[in-house]
């Protein structure tokens, strides 16, 4: 079985429980991130691994928004939310590291606490560069290897279970290869040890 489909064979299994699960770090370890990401986007919006739609209620206003999950299961879940919270959004089915959009389609990309997951993360960011027009924004929001070696070491440790049951990886670093991808960062925030990580970036053009 491939990393793909074990992943979307898990995540189709735990759409039921997600959003009772994330309630939890939410309120530890994630507090106001997805306030965060989301209010700096602006115009053509993608949200890449929209999940169950848990940032729907946090973009302004004026944005037209796209999001796109490879699990049908949790797609069914935005749907209704954003229909129980009245926002538009066009919701596709699409994997992350294959994006089925133009070159330059959108203003901005946002991925909150899904690149951890995505089987090839530095493909998944690329396709976010592809997608993107010039001087469009790139938003992130995860959790990453901590900082501070103690807790670097217990997140390798359950790395181990993780990666082997759900395709998730604790102690990947994205801002590397968002540098790499060819983005230029504007704002970067570490918090919680290190362990969970912010970014605001930009595609370099006009």
């Amino acid at each position: 079985m491939s990393d793909r489909d074990k992943a979307l064979r898990v995540w189709e299994k735990f759409a039921p429980r997600y959003d009772r699960t994330m309630r939890f770090f939410e309120r530890w370890q994630f507090g106001g991130g997805r306030e965060w990401v989301c209010s700096r986007t602006r115009g053509e919006v993608l949200e890449v691994a929209i999940g169950t739609g848990l940032n729907l209620p946090h973009y302004p206003d004026g944005v037209r928004l796209t999001g796109v999950d490879f699990s049908p299961a949790m797609l069914a879940r935005a749907r209704v939310r954003a229909g129980e919270l009245g926002v538009a959004v066009e919701l596709r089915e699409a994997d992350a590291q294959a994006l089925p959009f133009e070159d330059g389609s959108f203003d901005t990309v946002l991925c909150a606490l899904s690149l951890c997951g995505i089987p090839d993360n530095e493909a998944a960011i690329g396709e976010m560069y592809r997608v993107l027009r010039p001087g469009g924004r790139l938003l992130l929001l995860d959790h990453i290897g901590s900082s501070w070696p103690p807790i670097w070491l217990v997140q390798r440790l359950l790395e181990f279970v993780t990666v082997r049951g759900a395709g998730e990886y604790q102690t990947r670093r994205q801002l590397p290869l968002v540098v790499r991808a060819g983005f230029t960062v504007e704002e970067s925030e570490r918090l919680k040890a290190g362990s969970v990580e912010r970014v605001a970036a930009t595609k370099p053009g006009s």
